[in-house]
């Protein structure tokens, strides 16, 4: 037995790979309560585990399908590339936990007589079966469907099935997926009988004519028992297989359309239920094309992940997953980096979901060793890699949604993965083949990327990548549609870059769009005993080898919760763009659709005037047929009278849909119609000096300092420049360009003050200070400048980089800390939520209110958030009502940003995990002139210039005033 763990056959008594079907035939879920033994090593023979009468009332009850891991055997496990065991194929450690598994089960009284399956639907990493003490065979592949003969086993009554997994395997070295090794039957368990004249398999290809609107329809079955095929709808009855029939006219399936016809396959002995859509897919002169016209995909990737379940994932949490992704605006998914549960492709089909399905194949741990031994090259491997493409073709083939088979990820190169592609081309040449590892893609259809960055998109997309010593191979890849099957890692706060990404993808025809990596965070959820929730990641469970928080690289929180990015990103791929042009007078919207028109959606439109509601209505925007234009007349609205009036236009769902009720927005625009007139000054205050303090309107300062002790009533502390922030994942770089470590080396976390001069002239009281890291020569000549007016106490901030700066600023705004009593946070700027620089177009002008905890976004590891960006306003509130009254003076009226913690940045960077921040009794405020971009340096290029902030000369007005309780 243990020469099969480290063999390189895939299994040994496996039935040959077929498509899951929706039978009426008899079938027993054997999911539920196991008894399971958990040994720390393969046990040296049969040990008798499997024998019927063995007495497991001592066994431990365990769920299945679950992770043992995840139940107190073993501990989970998190590596990107590295192997966590040494890499000398096909061996792997003595040291290597196994499960046992005993079922027993009852077949009902009318179970009928013959054949029967029993399958599992995924296994990890090495499984070994029994029923009723007899060996049936081992399987690999742990995210593929394994089946078995078990009929001629069977018995009346009680049934034994028993089932050794294991750890470790020859197969593990194919499975280095960059997600949390985790082992055990992880997903569900059937019997199903087979009847003597059933459909053994069944193979659908319905095909879609663009010319004509009407469809092809081919079902083929093994063997020669005679299946009739009944399509109601098209008047289609009793149609045989393999034959193509012509029906229609059609709707064809899109992801923006998901039309499913309901058919039935039929022989003497059973019934098989269809969801049949109609599509084609292509690649045309350099285009992916779908149904005849250019797709433009707007993807995620998609690990399976559930914070208490792993990849166990719940059926009503998968169906909640792609109803998150279409109200954000997602339309495609690739399964990184194997087949999904195939109940997540029956949503795909349901909902509308373009797939790219990944085979279970991976062996990035080779890259470590310069890929020495790598598998994709070894014949002995070949074997096992085609049974992976077979299994996964097999097993998806009759689903609309999967419109391109994926060969793995990040193998590297090889002949066995051209022999994958050969297969594919051969049993589907209805679909394309996608493979990133090999830059020659001599054999795939598509040429594909991880992370390049814009520039280096924008030439591709003009046919312009370097040229290689292949001229041949050139040109192949050159005439082939470019994915971009990674872009925008989602790791913490970020990615930026989405819409820039979104305009190249518009502008350049060969270029099909791409996957957002990724997502979810694979957070492991654990619970303190007080109660307090947190999310592991790699490390927290004792890890020798492990890639920390890289796992924690999502759109989605482990709780399902969306991120900041998650909204800019739904706000990129928003199927319809909309455009407020106050000058013009027009609302300009265009269907960026590829074959819905507009008629599901409503336009409705609302002015409000700093944040409160003068008027709403629905706009008479005409339907829009895909690709196409308009302009509107914008309502005539009043003037503004004290403030600022904005415009927001709302796409809306106009009716429930499958995927969300209506009033569901799926798209906005906003745009400032008018702006009050100031009114006049009001008189101004002089410094006053008395003894130690001057006081000048509402601010009470330190005489020989120049700083500010008091302002409306509330103490102040540490008020003075700051440039710091608590490094993003992508400020560190993990993968990419990394920040953080010159923002640390030049000491941009450690900079001091040294006062210059202070003056209480008879207009102002000014400081003027020179901020800079010791060791350095470089700096911030920094001058405040302290006015009053009226009720409000004025600060004009200016800091003026000098030196050789060899790095962006982080931020640059004034920091202060406030009396812990104020808690509720209103404002008038951009939110409601987070935002950056380069990922602003999530978030809208508008009056929020918060709670400090509120304005925290948790992130796995902490870092840098809750900025909120184009602040006119901001009120700091106590229970009583009486607090702080921070506005915008700047004259160019885009305002300030702003965060507010109970914690500065120091302890934020500090802490390894949300629950560790103590909260102190001190409100650290942030007002930020600018700050730097996030991009997606974690895995992907770093920040636009246009985004960087680079250090220069830079301003902040702003102004304070009680406001009373």
């Amino acid at each position: 037995m243990t020469s099969d763990l480290e063999g390189f056959a895939p299994s040994a008594g496996a039935r040959p790979p077929r498509a899951r079907l929706d039978s009426d035939a008899p079938a027993l879920d054997l999911d539920g309560t196991w008894r399971f033994r958990y040994l720390p090593e393969v046990p040296a023979d049969h040990d008798g585990f499997a024998d019927p009468g063995l007495d497991d009332s001592g066994w431990d009850e365990f769920p299945v399908p679950s992770h043992w891991q995840l139940h107190g055997y073993g501990a989970p496990a998190y590596t990107n590339v590295h192997y966590p065991f040494p890499v000398d194929p096909p061996f792997v450690p003595d040291e290597n936990p196994t499960g046992e598994y005993r079922r027993t089960f009852d077949l009902p009284p009318d179970w009928p007589e013959g054949g029967a399956v029993l399958r599992f639907d995924g296994a990890d990493s090495f499984l070994r079966v029994w029923l009723n003490g007899t060996e049936l065979g081992f399987s690999t592949g742990s995210r593929l469907v394994a089946e078995f003969d078990a009929g001629h086993l069977l018995r009346p009554g009680r049934n034994v099935l028993a089932a050794r997994v294991h750890q470790w395997s020859a197969a593990s070295y194919l499975e280095d997926q960059d997600m949390w090794w985790l082992s055990g039957l992880f997903r569900g368990v059937t019997l199903q009988h087979r009847p003597a004249e059933g459909i053994e398999d069944l193979t659908v290809v319905a095909g879609y004519d663009h010319t004509t609107g009407t469809g092809t329809l081919r079902v083929d079955t093994p063997g020669s028992a005679p299946v009739r095929i009944d399509l109601p709808e098209l008047g289609l009855h009793g149609a045989a297989t393999g034959t193509v029939h012509e029906v229609g006219p059609v709707e064809p399936w899109s992801a923006e359309s998901p039309r499913l016809y309901a058919a039935e396959a039929a022989s003497a002995g059973e019934r098989v239920r269809l969801r049949i859509g109609f599509r084609s897919v292509a690649v045309e002169n350099g285009r992916l094309m779908a149904n005849g016209r250019p797709l433009l995909l707007r993807g995620v990737n998609r690990h399976e992940w559930h914070p208490d379940h792993g990849r166990a994932v719940p059926p009503e949490t998968m169906r909640a997953d792609v109803l998150a992704m279409k109200q954000h605006n997602v339309d495609a998914v690739r399964t990184s980096h194997y087949p999904p549960h195939p109940s997540f492709l029956d949503l795909c089909d349901e909902l509308g979901l373009w797939v790219v399905d990944e085979c279970d194949l991976e062996t990035h741990g080779f890259e470590a060793v310069e890929w020495r031994d790598n598998p994709s090259d070894d014949p002995r491997w070949r074997e096992a890699y085609l049974d992976r493409i077979r299994r996964t073709v097999a097993r998806d083939r009759n689903h609309p949604s999967v419109i391109m088979w994926s060969l793995g990820n990040e193998a590297g190169r090889g002949e066995n993965l051209r022999a994958m592609a050969d297969w594919v081309h051969e049993h589907d040449p209805t679909r394309p083949v996608h493979y990133e590892g090999d830059p020659d893609s001599s054999y795939v259809d598509v040429y594909s990327r991880m992370y390049a960055p814009h520039a280096e998109v924008e030439e591709i997309g003009r046919c312009g990548e370097p040229a290689t010593e292949d001229p041949s191979a050139d040109a192949h890849r050159r005439g082939l549609p470019f994915v971009l099957c990674e872009y925008a890692h989602a790791m913490g706060a970020g990615p930026g870059g989405l819409a820039e990404y979104q305009r190249l993808f518009e502008r350049y025809p060969r270029l099909a769009g791409g996957f957002v990596w990724e997502w979810f965070d694979h957070g492991i959820r654990r619970r303190e005993d007080d109660g307090t929730e947190w999310f592991a990641y790699g490390g927290d469970f004792g890890e020798v080898l492990h890639d920390g928080s890289f796992v924690a690289d999502g759109l989605v929180l482990p709780d399902r919760a969306p991120s900041p990015g998650l909204t800019a990103l739904a706000a990129t791929f928003a199927p319809v763009r909309v455009e407020v042009d106050a000058g013009a007078g027009v609302v300009r919207a265009e269907n960026l659709r590829t074959f819905a028109d507009t008629s599901d959606l409503a336009v409705h439109w609302e002015a409000a005037e700093e944040g409160v509601v003068l008027e709403r209505g629905t706009l008479p925007v005409p339907v829009l047929a895909p690709g196409e234009r308009s302009e509107t007349e914008l309502p005539q609205v009043r003037g503004a009278a004290v403030g600022q009036v904005w415009m927001t236009v709302s796409v809306r769902a106009a009716r429930d849909l499958p995927w969300a009720e209506e009033g569901h927005e799926v798209a906005w625009g906003q745009g400032l119609l008018t702006e009050a007139e100031p009114g006049p000054e009001p008189a101004a205050h002089h410094p006053v000096t008395e003894g130690r303090h001057v006081r000048l309107g509402p601010g009470v300062f330190d005489a020989r300092t120049g700083r500010l002790l008091e302002v409306a009533g509330l103490g102040a502390e540490g008020v003075r420049l700051g440039v710091w922030r608590a490094p993003t994942d992508n400020d560190e770089g993990t993968h990419g360009f990394p920040l953080a470590p010159f923002w640390r080396a030049v000491g941009l976390d450690r900079m001091v003050e040294r006062r210059r001069s202070v003056e209480a002239g008879h207009e102002a009281l000014q400081l003027r200070t020179r901020l800079a890291p010791a060791a350095r020569d470089l700096g911030l000549e920094v001058s405040y400048r302290w006015s009053a007016a009226g009720s409000t106490l004025w600060l004009d901030l200016e800091a003026r980089a000098v030196g050789e700066w060899p790095c962006p600023l982080p931020r640059v705004g004034l920091d202060l800390a406030l009396p812990g009593f104020l808690d509720t946070v209103e404002w008038f700027g951009r939110g409601p939520g987070e935002a950056f620089r380069d990922m602003d177009q999530g978030v809208r002008v508008g009056r929020f209110t918060d709670t400090v905890a509120g304005l925290q976004t948790p992130y796995l590891r902490p870092q840098e958030n809750g900025v909120r960006l184009g602040t006119r306003w901001l009120e700091l509130r106590g229970a009583d009502g009486a607090g702080l009254r921070i506005r915008d003076g700047g004259g160019a009226g885009e305002g300030f940003a702003f965060t507010a913690r109970r914690w500065d940045d120091h302890a934020l960077d500090a802490a390894r995990h949300p629950h560790e921040l103590a909260a102190e009794d001190r409100l650290h405020l942030r007002l930020d002139a600018d700050h730097h971009g996030s991009g997606s340096a974690s895995c992907g290029p770093g920040v636009l210039p246009e985004h960087q902030l680079t250090p220069g000369t830079h301003r902040l007005r702003v102004g304070f005033s009680r406001l009373p309780g």
